[in-house]
């Protein structure tokens, strides 16, 4: 199907149609926005700001059974991963995310867990008309209406949403709803273009990536390292809720007879993360810790995969308690001698 027009008296029709397909969409929970289930009869409501918690988290939870075991059986008790989801409002900088993650989980070993998810997830993502405080995501090859990682688009029009179909779920769900849906003409094209255009230049910050990759690797030693961790917490909050990281650890919980093997989120800038069983730890203050996450998304994964491994979200800088910027730090970068 080619861009289609959902007129927005009938968005509870078809949000309710989808809600039917195991629906997840933003919502307020606990005073913190993040993605959940949407029940028959729930309004959907996307005219506020990103999620704090990236979508990655139904994809790659944070906590998850790999497995489960008992005393005297063989056989081990696999998760069901069969259960397809539908995201809708998936900001392009967090489907992007996805798309650079994917390249990890796909490198020389493919994750069964990750992957799977993947093929039974629908992302149906929401064009930024109003971007953040700290977005920043042209400079890292995204931007407001970026598609990469999308089954569909949509965009806000303001009496209507254009949606247009991406790839092959994305256009097998439109077609299922196209009762719902007409074909958007050229006015709404154009109306599209102009909304994505303004939406760029409202985007106030920015940083020049190139030859950061290239720079890092001789600053290891920079004192900009002590300066730029001096405020640092190590809450792990600039880990936690971003979208293209993935540190994980895995443990065996025991209970009686029976336990499970669990995969749960970690973060590099954790002390315990990298402490060796003999006590030493490479990475023994926040300067080193700063200084991994940094090269790891600007010099390490661009080495290995070819492409920066932020999306430009803002969240590190939004939710820091101490206000570190991604931003100065990548200028302090650019700048050092």
């Amino acid at each position: 199907m080619s861009a289609m027009l959902l007129h927005k008296d009938k968005w509870s029709e078809f949000t309710g149609r989808l809600s039917g397909k195991n629906l997840w969409a933003p919502s307020l929970q606990g005073g913190i926005k993040k993605f959940a289930p949407v029940g028959e009869g729930d309004a959907v409501q996307l005219d506020a700001e990103n999620t704090a918690v990236p979508p990655k988290a139904l994809l790659f939870p944070q906590t998850e059974t790999l497995f489960r075991f008992s005393e005297g059986q063989e056989d081990l008790e696999f998760p069901g991963l069969d259960e397809p989801v539908i995201l809708l409002g998936v900001r392009p900088c967090d489907a992007r995310a996805m798309a650079i993650v994917e390249k990890l989980f796909r490198w020389d070993y493919e994750d069964p867990y990750y992957l799977k998810r993947r093929e039974l997830t629908t992302l149906i993502g929401l064009a930024c008309n109003e971007p953040g405080l700290n977005c920043f995501c042209p400079s890292v090859g995204g931007g407001p209406a970026s598609t990469e990682g999308l089954d569909i688009l949509m965009v806000d029009l303001g009496e209507s949403y254009l949606l247009e179909g991406l790839t092959g779920k994305g256009k097998a769900l439109l077609e299922e709803c196209k009762d719902l849906l007409e074909e958007a003409g050229a006015d709404a094209l154009q109306q599209k273009e102009q909304l994505v255009q303004e939406a760029a230049s409202k985007i106030r910050r920015s940083v020049d990536p190139e030859g950061i990759p290239e720079a890092l690797p001789g600053l290891w030693e920079d004192p900009l390292w002590q300066r730029v961790s001096a405020a640092c917490l190590g809450c792990g909050i600039c880990t936690y809720l971003c979208p293209t990281c993935y540190c994980f650890d895995i443990q065996d919980e025991l209970e009686g007879a029976v336990g499970r093997r669990c995969r749960m989120w970690d973060s590099c800038m954790f002390e315990e993360y990298t402490k060796h069983t003999s006590g030493h730890n490479p990475r023994p203050t926040r300067r080193e810790r700063t200084r991994n996450r940094i090269n790891h998304k600007y010099s390490y994964f661009v080495d290995k995969f070819g492409v920066i491994a932020c999306v430009g979200c803002g969240r590190c800088s939004n939710l820091c308690p101490v206000n570190i910027d991604l931003i100065d730090i990548l200028r302090q970068v650019k700048a050092a001698p």
